[in-house]
């Protein structure tokens, strides 16, 4: 008898990590930079323009799902919402944090002509091509996969050019319980890596 409720317990224990409540959670998106970015300044200047960025994912309204082991899904949302809000809000902060001021502007046509235009030293814009986190648990393990694709426009006064570049990552883990906070952790984690990759070298 102790040996079955001692089964039982077991199988609570191993079980219960992999459901997650099904609902939809709002994951704050955040970069932080972990770089000294002391050379931004004298490659884009003290002012950046951010013209409006752009979601061209087929499906904007989320940014992941996760699917427990009873097949219910979690959906996950952006704050600020929507995405494009968010890092853009996003890396606004990050950059003032190093010394580089950020300016809305209501357009930019991405063109080297339009630049002159521009009230400020560089001109930023960004199109997200993907952005999904995806978990899906198992009997013992949840197994969470997140993909995020941009490209990012940056239009230099100084250099008279825009400089164009895809910037694409994937990451992978196991974990006993996908958790809104994993998920959110993993996501900032990647925008972290890719724009402290992108700010060290922007062209």
């Amino acid at each position: 008898m102790k040996a079955t409720r001692w089964l039982f317990i077991l199988f609570l224990v191993l079980f219960i990590p992999v459901c997650a409540e099904a609902g939809t959670y709002s994951l704050n998106l955040r970069y932080q930079s972990l770089k000294s970015l002391s050379s931004l300044q004298a490659k884009i200047g003290p002012t950046l323009a951010m013209a409006p960025f752009k979601d061209e994912r087929p499906e904007t309204l989320y940014i992941g799902v996760h699917t427990n082991f009873e097949g219910d899904f979690t959906y996950f949302k952006s704050h600020p919402f929507p995405l494009e809000k968010a890092i853009q809000e996003s890396l606004s902060e990050g950059l003032s944090r190093n010394g580089v001021k950020t300016i809305p502007v209501a357009q930019w046509d991405g063109k080297p002509d339009s630049l002159k235009d521009i009230e400020a030293d560089s001109v930023l814009m960004v199109e997200i091509k993907r952005f999904w986190s995806e978990g899906k648990a198992s009997f013992f393990r949840t197994n969470i996969k997140t993909a995020v694709k941009f490209v990012i426009h940056l239009g230099v006064k100084k250099e008279g050019k825009v400089f164009i570049r895809n910037v694409e990552i994937e990451k992978e883990m196991t974990a006993a319980r996908s958790t809104p906070e994993r998920v959110e952790t993993m996501i900032n984690q990647m925008l972290t890596d890719i724009f402290d990759s992108y700010f060290s070298n922007p062209y």
